[in-house]
């Protein structure tokens, strides 16, 4: 994993709430979850992004 010169600014706005490595680089976690065909904490709202569920399928039940 490389280094974000952006990691501190982009922390005050992640809202994923499990401890992750890629915490505060957002090219490496969308990169990462994109990879697992999965959207990133970020784009759930707070109650849906606690469950853990990142998939694109459980992402559309929670904006349809």
């Amino acid at each position: 994993m490389t280094t974000c010169p952006n990691q501190q600014k982009n922390l005050k706005d992640c809202t994923c709430t499990f401890d992750c490595p890629r915490k505060g680089m957002c090219c490496e976690c969308i990169t990462y979850h994109r990879a697992q065909n999965q959207l990133p904490g970020c784009y759930f709202s707070k109650e849906a992004e606690r469950t853990g569920d990142r998939s694109v399928a459980h992402f559309v039940r929670e904006n349809a």
